[in-house]
Parts: C-alpha cells; sequence; structure tokens
C-alpha cells in the first residue's frame, strides 16, 4: 500500500497549463461550452504522410494541426460549432449517421446524440478537421479516497510508469491531461507509460492521456497484460509508437475509447497472443494500422476478437487487419458494423497480411461501410521485412459479406498464396460493393496457390 500511496503523490501534482496553439473552432453543445483541445495529425500532402512513416527521427516533426472535444449527453442536443471564417461547405461523418448540417454564415449546427464519434469537415478541407466525441453519460462515480482508485482530477500531471495492478481502477476525470514521460529500464528500452497487470483492473474516465514528452519508438501510452481488463471513455493522444497494446491477455473489452496518433508506428490497438478481446464504439485515427491482430512466438494463439461499431481513419498503413506477425494460430477474427471514414493509406483496408508459419482461420468482415479507400481487399502469405518464421502459413476460411464501399482508388481484390502448401483456401465474397459495382468472380484475382473462392 504504501508504494502505492507514494505513486499517487508522485502522479498527481497538476502542472500549470501548457499552452497550446489556437484552434479555428469554438463548441456548445446545448447551453454548454465545449473545450475544444489542438491535434497534431498527419499531413495532408501524401508525399509528407510517407514520410512521416519511414523517417523515423523526423516523424514528430511531421504533422499539421486538427482539433477535437468531448463532452457528454444523456439525450440528443443540439451543437453548434463556430468557424473563424465563412462556411461555404460542411460535411458531417461517418455518413451513415445521416446528419445534415445547417448552415449560416460562420456558424455550423447540428444535432448530436450519446456515443456519437463525429468528424466534421469545413470548406473541403478534410485534413484539418473537428472531431466531436459525445459520450453517453458515465455509469459508476470514483473517489480520490477510495484505496483501489488511482485517481487523476481535473488538471495538467505528469506521470511515468504507472503500473495499475489487480482489483485496481484508474480513473481520468474529464478535463485531466496526463503527459507520459519516458522510464528507460535499461538502455534503450522504456516501460509503457500506463500498464495494466493482473486481474480485474477498469480504466474509466473522460481524460487525456498524451504522450507527447516522449520521442519517437520509445513507449506505449496504454499496455495491457492481464485478465478480466476493460477500459473505457478515455482519449489516447500522440503516442510515440503502438498506443493500445494488448499481449498475452483474456477477456478484454475495450469500448469508447479515442486513440489519436500522428507519429511513425502509432498504430491504434494491437492485439497480440490474446484471446477474448472486443473493442467497440471506439475512435481511431492514427499513421500506422488501425486494429490490428498479431501473434508472435511463444504467447500462444489469438483467439475470439470482435471489433464492431467503431469508426476509423487509416493514414499510412491498414484500417482492419490480421498480421503481419503470425507465428501462433489464429482463428476467431470478426470486424463487424464499422466506419471506416477515411482511408489514405498505402496498404489495405482490409487484409490478412500473412509474414509466418501459423494458421489463420475463421476470420470475418462483415457491414462495413469504407467512404475512401487506396486499396481494398488483400489476402497475402509471403516473406517480409517482419517474418521471423523459416516456414510459411496457412489462411482457411474467410468471409467478406455485406461491404458497402466508395471513393476507392484501386478496387482490387487480390488473393496471393506463396506456394503448393501454404494456400488460401475456402473464401466467400457475399454481396460486396464497390464503387457501386457488386464483386464477381472475374474480379477476384488469384494465383494458383488459392483454391474455393465462392463469390455470390
Amino acid at each position: 500500500m504504501k508504494k502505492i500511496l507514494s505513486l499517487l503523490i508522485l502522479c498527481t501534482l497538476v502542472l500549470p497549463a501548457l499552452a497550446g496553439p489556437k484552434v479555428p473552432f469554438e463548441v456548445r453543445y446545448g447551453k454548454k461550452k465545449a473545450t475544444v483541445y489542438p491535434l497534431k495529425v498527419s499531413p495532408a500532402d501524401s508525399l509528407s504522410r510517407m514520410r512521416g512513416m519511414d523517417d523515423k527521427e523526423g516523424s514528430a516533426k511531421i504533422f499539421e494541426m486538427a482539433a477535437f472535444c468531448s463532452f457528454d449527453i444523456a439525450e440528443p442536443v443540439k451543437v453548434t460549432v463556430k468557424y473563424n471564417a465563412p462556411v461555404h461547405s460542411v460535411r458531417v461523418l461517418p455518413t451513415s449517421r445521416g446528419i445534415d448540417p445547417v448552415v449560416n454564415g460562420k456558424e455550423i449546427t447540428l444535432e448530436a446524440c450519446p456515443g456519437d464519434r463525429l468528424t466534421v469537415e469545413v470548406n473541403g478541407d478534410i485534413y484539418h478537421s473537428l472531431h466531436i466525441f459525445a459520450n453517453a453519460p458515465e455509469e459508476e462515480t470514483y473517489s480520490p479516497d477510495d484505496p483501489n482508485v488511482v485517481y487523476f482530477g481535473p488538471g495538467e500531471h505528469t506521470v511515468s510508469r504507472l503500473v495499475v495492478r489487480s482489483g485496481q481502477t484508474l480513473y481520468l476525470a474529464p478535463g485531466a491531461v496526463l503527459y507520459g514521460e519516458m522510464f528507460e529500464r535499461e538502455p534503450g528500452v522504456y516501460s509503457p507509460v500506463i500498464s495494466l497487470i493482473g486481474e480485474n483492473i477498469k480504466v474509466r474516465g473522460r481524460g487525456i492521456v498524451d504522450g507527447s514528452l516522449c520521442k519517437t519508438l520509445s513507449t506505449n501510452l496504454l499496455y495491457v497484460n492481464g485478465k478480466n481488463i476493460s477500459i473505457e471513455g478515455i482519449i489516447l493522444r500522440d503516442a510515440s509508437v503502438w498506443t493500445l497494446p494488448v499481449k498475452n491477455s483474456e477477456n478484454v473489452d475495450i469500448s469508447n475509447v479515442k486513440i489519436l496518433g500522428y507519429r511513425a508506428n502509432s498504430d491504434g490497438v494491437d492485439i497480440c497472443n490474446s484471446r477474448n478481446v472486443t473493442v467497440h464504439g471506439c475512435f481511431i485515427r492514427t499513421l500506422d494500422d488501425l486494429i490490428v491482430i498479431k501473434t508472435t512466438h511463444g504467447g500462444g494463439p489469438t483467439e475470439n476478437i470482435h471489433a464492431y461499431g467503431n469508426v476509423l481513419w487509416n493514414e499510412v498503413a491498414h484500417a482492419v487487419s490480421v498480421g503481419a506477425e503470425i507465428v501462433e494460430d489464429i482463428t476467431g477474427v470478426l470486424f463487424e458494423d464499422n466506419d471506416i471514414i477515411h482511408d489514405k493509406g498505402r496498404e489495405w483496408s482490409m487484409r490478412v497480411y500473412h509474414c509466418d508459419q501459423a494458421l489463420v482461420s475463421n476470420v470475418v468482415f462483415r457491414n462495413l461501410r469504407i467512404e475512401e479507400s487506396r486499396n481494398f481487399i488483400s489476402l497475402w502469405i509471403n516473406k517480409a521485412v517482419w517474418s521471423s518464421s523459416a516456414e510459411r502459413g496457412h489462411i482457411r476460411g474467410v468471409l467478406f459479406q455485406n461491404i458497402e464501399a466508395s471513393g476507392v482508388m484501386n478496387p482490387a481484390v487480390q488473393f496471393l498464396g506463396y506456394d503448393a502448401t501454404h494456400r488460401i483456401e475456402n473464401v466467400v465474397l457475399d454481396n460486396v460493393v464497390v464503387n457501386g459495382h457488386r464483386i464477381t468472380a472475374e474480379d477476384v484475382k488469384t494465383n494458383e496457390f488459392v483454391n474455393d473462392i465462392t463469390v455470390k
């Protein structure tokens, strides 16, 4: 208990306010004014985005500015956005929400509902957008006096190597901003800013964890390793490497988490060697992979993963994918009912990217709505820079069902096996529509190491 208390005293020191760049938006919801935060995002220019991924040393300096706000509402509410210039056009994403905003001079009005994760794009400017996170009210209350609660109140704090153990809850109050600092546990190896280690652990609140003080490729913002862990409501901003890795874990629920990153390797959620993991109701806009399923040596299989009801924005890599590292088997993955509002990556929107030795089976992509994509669908077995196995693997049993995609630059459906004993088998495409065209068997490009493809 003494260790826990001393850690709390260290981490709850409130810092003076840190000045940030001025944002071009003001937001009111009902009669209340929302705090609008500046947000570093990858550049609009595609070459600069790719350089942000490939130039690891300079990645932190390659960005432009967007903005976001977050508030709680119990019922639909009128939201008024005031822009700093006349508004000639506006688009609110995801389109599936069916929101038709009203424009009056510099003001935009729209209705937001509890659970909305909206993106407002003004005058055709996609990149310097406003993200509106309208949360449903918190269901639980937490006290800073509870010895099992690691509590951060409103204000700015620093935290380094915070470990939340079995039976504890980490609570970030609305208005709390935790700036992560690097902790070098051995030369060149850094501990995560926050680690959830153990069983029956919760993370709750509406606060922000920020990684801007950490050098690129140094440390995760929130690391999960345990059982019966749930994370809800918080915002993870500017990770220096994978934002939220889930490793060697069971029964993990990630809901209504907002992940915002622009630096090299700033993946959203990486699920590795874990079982029974759900990711739902989240918003993810990062430079690298958004939701990705992997296995590495010695950690056991990944099984029963369900990612649904998320709003996704991909800049360089994959939107929803399995791979590239697949050393242990992966089975039972379901990507369902997600909105991909932008996918500007050089990789693929939906992919099984198999670079290693194991079996990937029973993977489903269902009821996905894609509003922009560079490359559409890929199943692939081969060697790559990420390969750690001498042997290649297998892909068996993949379903693409009820996919509606528009604005797709390369509408290819490409399946490439490795050799006669490392094949892609039993794939179904059922009601897959891209750019208004329903995919037929003639649209599917394969090599000789693919068999049993059904197109409906």
